[in-house]
């Protein structure tokens, strides 16, 4: 049963190069950029409902897998992984568990992270794209594809991350 996090946070992760598979999209004469954030969505689900240890571990681990297959600089998802992932954490302890609340706060955290991953290649001249096109061609259509994900498995993710909480302390 430890397997099943890993696991599925791996086929997640594969899952997200199949969907990038999609993008960019032709939508009124622009080229519409979605990235999806599954594994992210994941690592706050277990953060809020589940293991917040593990959610740092896994957060490393697949930030660093994201760092080494889709972009060439090293550490950026890394850091960025666990550290919103727990920020999610912080910022529930302050408000109650409600799953509309968790989905708000996902929302927020994947435009958070879109835009410092933004910063941060604007900052290094990896990318010459203005915030205003970022903005609209990839912010808003990852936003609103993600929301997608979100609604469709938020529930999921909540119960499963409950159920193995649940398991492990009846394991002891």
């Amino acid at each position: 049963m430890k397997y099943i996090i890993p696991t599925m946070l791996t086929v997640l992760f594969f899952l997200e190069s199949v969907f990038s598979l999609f993008s960019p999209i032709s939508f009124n004469d622009a080229l519409l950029t979605l990235v999806p954030r599954f594994v992210f969505v994941c690592l706050i689900f277990l953060g809020v409902y589940g293991n917040r240890k593990m959610t740092i571990i896994y957060g490393i681990i697949f930030g660093l897998l994201y760092d080494i297959f889709y972009i060439d600089i090293i550490g950026v998802y890394a850091f960025l992984y666990p550290v919103i992932s727990i920020i999610a954490v912080g910022i529930i302890r302050y408000v109650h568990k409600n799953m509309l609340i968790v989905i708000a706060i996902t929302f927020i955290l994947i435009a958070l992270l879109e835009i410092l991953s933004y910063g941060f290649v604007s900052f290094v001249s990896i990318t010459s794209i203005s915030f205003d096109e970022f903005l609209r061609h990839r912010l808003i259509p990852t936003m609103l594809a993600n929301s997608v994900f979100i609604i469709m498995f938020s529930w999921f993710f909540k119960m499963f991350m409950i159920n193995q909480v649940l398991e492990k302390l009846e394991n002891y």
